[in-house]
């Protein structure tokens, strides 16, 4: 694909992702309250279950998904559970004092807020079928695998690069100095914002009538 026509396809791509949502919830919040480290570990993991995604719309799943009703419903209600979890943990920390939230909280391991990253995008039914329509709204009929490859690695690339620069904004002195000083206001804000998101994968229309 050329240049001038994959340029306008990774802006659109780089404004849907940055768009509030599960993931940039999740790599904002753990940057904010973790830290960069786990920041960027969270975001690892979203980009690495976005890769999931990528490679089962390329291989053609996503229609099997669609054709299988109950795939959906499946990964819709999972992934509505586990953001409604998330909103019960922040909630349930809004509630608490300082000094009994940091007593409360284990130090999350690279390895659980990579996993927990991932999760949260694997268990979001709109991200599989964002990455179905991408390649077969954006990719001509007829063009060759490299096409598609051209196409998901640079999408894939642009998700890296946003994700990153979002856990380092993030985990910015200035803003790990807010989370501080308004600790519980964040978390209730995040409980919020992560039932609501629970909310909008429930009632979302993912299949056509």
């Amino acid at each position: 694909m050329p240049l001038h026509d994959l340029i306008p396809i990774l802006i659109g791509w780089a404004i849907a992702i940055a768009s509030p949502g599960p993931a940039t919830l999740a790599i904002s919040g753990t940057a904010l309250s973790a830290g960069r480290a786990r920041g960027l570990a969270v975001a690892l993991g979203v980009v690495t279950g976005s890769a999931v995604w990528a490679l089962v719309a390329g291989l053609g799943l996503g229609a099997v998904m669609l054709g299988h009703a109950w795939m959906i419903e499946a990964l819709r209600y999972g992934g509505a559970a586990y953001l409604a979890w998330l909103a019960w943990k922040s909630a349930r920390s809004a509630l608490r004092s300082g000094a009994a939230a940091n007593a409360a909280a284990p130090v999350e391991s690279l390895r659980r807020a990579w996993a927990r990253g991932a999760l949260i995008h694997l268990t979001n039914p709109k991200a599989a079928l964002f990455w179905g329509a991408i390649f077969a709204v954006v990719i001509p009929a007829g063009s060759p695998a490299s096409v598609l490859w051209q196409v998901g690695l640079s999408c894939l690339g642009v998700s890296v690069v946003t994700f990153t620069l979002m856990a380092l904004a993030f985990s910015s002195r200035p803003l790990a100095w807010a989370w501080l000083r308004a600790r519980r206001v964040f978390d209730a804000a995040f409980a919020l914002l992560f039932g609501l998101a629970a909310l909008r994968v429930l009632t979302a229309r993912l299949t056509p009538a």
